[in-house]
């Protein structure tokens, strides 16, 4: 996938309008009646439920990638409905490379995660990701930091605001070993990812320092499965990141991913060893 479709929303199917939504919700209705199409119509073309449709044609949700692609042939929109997705609801606070996956995250049935640099950031409490902001390099001024960190602390209300999605995450033990912020920081953050362990929807492991080779060494990972079951990847480096959508490097990754839930403690051992860690800070 090459197109980037920029933007957040807030948490969930349906979230607040907003000027763009309901801009891109038009091009939509415009192009339909164009087509002569009713809405139930167009949904059974484009696979849709005709909640959904008016949902988007109201600006009252994010559409999916899938969704643009589909209008856009369906209606033989002349690029438009594609160009206009290109600015959705975009928030400030988030790096460019990682718009389009945080806009697929809202809308996730499963999301998969593997981190062995930090504690990911759906998990991360403020002060823990203050800490990483402040200490960034180049050095960011107060006001370049508000909104990272604002922007940060939303993508955490998924967890709260999207209780049918499944969320799995894996991270290395030295991750949480190191003391970001200091001893206190680290204290408040363990509790956090304690407090989250507890979640039916939430499995939380650790991949032990004794594991002395893993599936994940090729770095820290994300997998995702959207409501029409189609699965992406995401991989994230110094300054840039990817998004995959290729199903055979996908498949590959989901491989990987698998191997390394069976490599991690289980979510008891996981637990336990959070207790300890926490005790010893």
């Amino acid at each position: 996938m090459t197109d980037e479709v920029p933007g957040e929303g807030p948490g969930g199917n349906e979230p607040e309008a907003s000027d763009s939504l309901k801009a891109f919700g038009e091009v939509v209705k415009v192009f339909r009646k164009r087509a002569g199409l009713t809405q139930e119509q167009f949904a059974r073309l484009v696979g849709y439920s005709v909640p959904t449709i008016a949902s988007i044609e109201q600006g009252r949700r994010l559409p999916s990638v899938d969704f643009v692609a589909r209008a856009e042939e369906v209606l033989d929109a002349f690029g438009v409905i594609r160009a206009a997705a290109k600015h959705l609801a975009r928030k400030p606070g988030l790096a460019s490379w990682f718009r389009q996956w945080a806009r697929l995250e809202l809308q996730a049935v499963t999301l998969y995660t593997y981190e062995n640099r930090l504690v990911p950031g759906l998990l991360q409490m403020p002060a823990y990701a203050k800490t990483l902001f402040d200490e960034q390099i180049p050095a960011l001024g107060d006001d370049e930091i508000e909104p990272l960190l604002t922007a940060r602390v939303d993508r955490t209300k998924l967890l709260t605001e999207r209780p049918h999605t499944i969320y799995s995450f894996i991270i290395e033990e030295h991750v949480l070993r190191r003391l970001t912020g200091g001893p206190e920081v680290m204290r408040e953050q363990i509790d956090h990812i304690l407090d989250l362990c507890v979640q039916r929807n939430i499995d939380i492991q650790i991949m032990p320092q004794s594991r002395g080779h893993h599936a994940g060494l090729g770095g820290p990972l994300q997998l995702l499965e959207t409501p029409e079951n189609k699965w992406y990847a995401y991989c994230e480096g110094q300054e840039n990141g990817v998004l995959i959508s290729d199903p055979k490097v996908v498949s590959i990754l989901q491989k990987r991913y698998a191997r390394m839930r069976a490599q991690a403690l289980s979510a008891e051992e996981s637990v336990s060893l959070l207790r300890e860690m926490r005790g010893a800070t």
